[in-house]
């Protein structure tokens, strides 16, 4: 039976990574039932929405959904789409994969990090008061007469928010993830020493979660010493867990040692039996209809999402025909040759037919 998807075309580049990505994952010869939709910038012109309701029946009914990259105008009244979909399916964990393709620019090697970034709350959770708001002159004045401390006039404020409840289930998800694949460590980062009581919880919670994991080492890292050591030696590191900020911040720091956000496939996951995969880059507008952006993200996060359905066999095809692809150093996008102004680099479709006839030659 064919596996349903839900397939986002995204903008910008979206769209042309979105066909590629689907030609590859085609070729594994895994059967899908694609369902196509679109959201974004174009979206939002026509209905007025970047996000139409149409995306989320079709996301409710699939349960899985490979999504390209979405456009977040800044100064929107929007939320981004991605952001809504991790709350409306309550996907409280961001997964990142980061793994070392030889033939990748990067001075780093044998790298292959797990990244689980708690999604929902945190100063990512949106909850704001604008510079010179009767709400935030409100907030100010219970702020200063609670703890004493007085804020600027001129002040915006965000508020950061970590329960023992999401702190909770990220880390399990973290070690249930690292006991399921083998991985031998986890280490929480977290800043402690100065957010003692948000990021003091999360720490809290991680320890008393790892007690219940005895065979998965654990450790914990200062968020700040951890971006440090991650750049001095990524070798010693496993699966990381991160509250929802750092978790950002890491994941871009980890795609860094691995060549690029290019080779960055993410996924978000929660309790609802609902899987969203996606490129963890932007849509890079500038780049709309050049045929020059990298889709590995996309497809890796195509591989995750095999991995998800069952598909193992599979999934493990396609990651070696990337792989070779890229070992290779033929028919790659601009950002995988040692010069990114190599004449020899080939557009998004190239890479992409490139993939699909390496996994032809891998044995089923």
């Amino acid at each position: 039976m064919a596996h349903p998807i839900t397939l986002v075309l995204g903008d910008g580049t979206g769209p042309e990574l979105a066909r590629v990505a689907r030609e590859v994952l085609d070729a594994t010869g895994v059967a899908f039932d694609w369902r196509e939709c679109e959201a974004g910038v174009e979206a939002r012109e026509r209905e007025g929405t970047p996000l139409p309701p149409r995306v989320l029946e079709s996301i409710r009914e699939t349960k899985t959904c490979l999504k390209a990259p979405v456009t977040t105008p800044g100064g929107s009244a929007h939320r981004s789409v991605s952001a809504t979909l991790r709350a409306e399916f309550e996907l409280y964990a961001c997964v990142r994969r980061f793994k070392s393709y030889p033939g990748a620019r990067t001075p780093f090697r044998n790298v292959d990090l797990v990244v689980f970034r708690e999604n929902l709350e945190d100063l990512y959770a949106g909850i704001e008061f604008e510079r010179g708001g009767k709400a935030t002159a409100e907030l100010a004045a219970t702020i200063e007469r609670l703890s004493g401390k007085k804020l600027r006039a001129d002040a915006a404020v965000a508020i950061k928010s970590i329960s023992t409840f999401g702190s909770d289930r990220i880390v399990q998800a973290a070690y249930e993830y690292a006991r399921a694949k083998g991985r031998a460590k986890l280490t929480v980062g977290h800043k402690s020493d100065m957010q003692r009581h948000t990021d003091g919880l999360f720490l809290h919670t991680a320890r008393n979660v790892a007690v219940r994991y005895p065979d998965v080492r654990f450790a914990e890292r200062l968020v700040d010493t951890l971006c440090m050591q991650l750049v001095q030696r990524p070798e010693e590191f496993d699966v990381l867990v991160l509250p929802n900020v750092y978790g950002d911040l890491i994941g871009d720091l980890c795609a860094g040692l691995v060549g690029g956000l290019g080779l960055a496939p993410g996924m978000h996951v929660g309790d609802s039996g609902i899987a969203i995969f996606e490129a963890t880059h932007g849509s890079a507008p500038k780049y709309k209809g050049l045929d020059r952006v990298n889709p590995c993200a996309l497809i890796l996060s195509g591989v995750l999402m095999l991995e998800h359905l069952g598909e193992t066999r599979a999934a493990a095809r396609l990651e070696r025909a990337v792989a070779r692809v890229i070992r290779e150093g033929r028919f790659v996008t601009y950002d995988l040759k040692p010069d990114r102004d190599d004449p020899t680099a080939v557009g998004t479709r190239e890479m992409g037919r490139a993939i699909v006839r390496a996994l032809a030659e891998e044995p089923r």
